[in-house]
């Protein structure tokens, strides 16, 4: 099929070709997956500025969504995958087949950087695209932990999300934080913590604090401060229904 892209299709293809971290945060409908590997290709094939790229997602949206969009254009005809799903075997196997871009679910992101580990390889995946991003909110989970490390290691991160704060605005210190190392949001989720956000309940004999909200103005501050890598966009503004 042809892609003819809507304007603001193109406007986020630029915006991840331009920005070496980006987040977009659109609506179910608009088009996630043909944007990324529509700038994944053109960073890949026209300006080679990315080698290897890592996209992480669900696992069924791993296995079926991304070979289908690639197949389904015609435009990513030599946009080669390899889908590293299922048991151990075909998950090496999927490594080692040569691509341009391969894929994996986010539980195996943690046995992907042990195998490079283990076996003294280089992490050579310099574009990493996280498709559904609120998944890395947990920053005590494994995949958050085991992703981190090798961060320092990559060119370019893309987040794809359509509820980047479906739990609140606390859940954005670890999504931003994957994508930038800290940069933007901090480094620390105490110090983020302290600066956007005040005990709502709390235990008055313990002191201990079960839960917490924003303070006045912090979620314009918040916004501010990751705009300048943030692309946010609902369907009902952009699709004829």
């Amino acid at each position: 099929m042809k892609y003819k892209p809507h304007d603001y299709q193109s406007f986020c293809v630029d915006f991840i070709k331009t920005h070496p971290v980006a987040a977009l945060f659109l609506d179910m409908g608009l088009g996630k997956t043909v944007i990324t590997l529509t700038a994944i290709q053109d960073l890949m094939l026209d300006s080679f500025m990315v080698s290897k790229t890592l996209v992480i997602a669900p696992l069924r949206v791993s296995r079926d969504t991304w070979p289908a969009e690639v197949e389904k254009w015609d435009h990513l005809a030599n946009l080669e995958v390899s889908v590293m799903v299922g048991d151990l075997k075909s998950r090496v196997a999927a490594l080692n087949h040569p691509a341009l871009v391969y894929i994996i679910n986010r539980e195996n992101i943690k046995w992907l950087i042990e195998y490079y580990e283990k076996n003294g390889l280089k992490w050579d995946f310099d574009m990493v695209v996280i498709d559904e991003l609120s998944s890395f909110k947990n920053h005590q989970s494994q995949r958050f932990k085991w992703l981190r490390k090798v961060r320092p290691f990559v060119k370019r991160f893309v987040g794809l999300t359509g509820t980047p704060a479906s739990n609140g605005l606390m859940d954005l210190w670890a999504e931003i934080g994957i994508l930038d190392g800290g940069v933007r949001l901090g480094k620390f989720i105490g110090r983020y913590r302290e600066a956007y956000f005040k005990p709502g309940s709390m235990n008055p004999a313990t002191g201990v604090v079960f839960s917490y909200v924003p303070r006045q103005g912090a979620e314009e501050m918040i916004y501010q401060r990751i705009s300048d890598i943030t692309i946010s966009m609902k369907a009902l503004d952009y699709l004829n229904m």
